[in-house]
């Protein structure tokens, strides 16, 4: 049994702004089973209706960290795209110190406490700054221990590779909260670098699913590509799937 494939709807934003619905219908075209949206569109209803139009699956969307104002925003997400599940993060500032890890801790605990209020779960999403070590330790190994055990973790691989650490331990040290994977690929030498269609860099895909064992979904993501972004969409998608790593629709 695979797990089904989605794209992170971040990846073609620059694609979006031009033609909405043409790239959702292209993704459709390519097979891929699900999207994860971002943000607050100002035209939130019709993207939503489009992408039930097509069987979109959405398995959860990227949000503001919905603390004060903003929890209203994310409510009203979850409820127009019918979702239980939202994902988040913080910057860099959040983490320069052990104490601030921890009081960052404690506010994801106060959020993923108002979410459930309304019924929703909260995921954190890592970048390379919770990974590198900080006073000798690295932030994630204190959010395993800090954070509410309902809050789980959508693992950015490519990420964790850049803060200097094999993904495939962080998923396995990450035990359940593992539930969703952000497939990416590229160089991971250092932030900024180009990144390329999935299986085309130095990441072990294959590694890094088989050690999910309570993941439950695949999203491809790419912030920047020296190719063309469509192409490097499609060709994931297609690497994902002939590799019997994944499935779409």
């Amino acid at each position: 049994m695979t797990l089904p494939i989605g794209l992170q709807l971040y990846t073609v934003r620059e694609q979006l702004k031009d033609d909405y619905s043409g790239v959702i219908h292209r993704l459709a075209d390519i097979g891929y089973a699900g999207v994860e949206p971002f943000g607050v569109p100002d035209n939130l209803d019709e993207q939503a209706a489009l992408l039930k139009e097509l069987d979109f699956q959405i398995p959860s969307a990227h949000v503001p960290v919905p603390e004060g104002e903003k929890l209203a925003d994310v409510l009203r997400i979850a409820r127009i795209y019918g979702i239980s599940r939202v994902i988040a993060g913080y910057g860099p500032d959040e983490f320069r110190t052990l104490d601030e890890v921890k009081r960052t801790c404690e506010r994801l605990n106060g959020v993923a406490q108002d979410l459930g209020q309304h019924g929703l779960t909260f995921g954190y999403h890592n970048h390379w700054w919770e990974i590198e070590p900080v006073e000798g330790q690295r932030p994630y190994e204190i959010m395993l221990q800090e954070l509410d055990p309902a809050i789980f973790f959508e693992v950015d691989v490519y990420w964790a590779k850049v803060g200097g650490l094999d993904p495939v331990q962080f998923i396995k040290e990450s035990g359940q909260r593992a539930t969703f994977l952000h497939i990416k690929d590229g160089p991971a030498d250092a932030p900024k670098s180009d990144m390329v269609a999935a299986g085309q860099g130095v990441i072990d895909i294959t590694a890094v699913i088989e050690a999910a064992e309570h993941a439950e979904w695949l999203i491809v993501e790419l912030d920047r590509c020296a190719t063309d972004m469509l192409e490097a969409v499609e060709a994931s998608y297609r690497y994902l799937v002939n590799e019997g790593l994944g499935h779409g629709r």
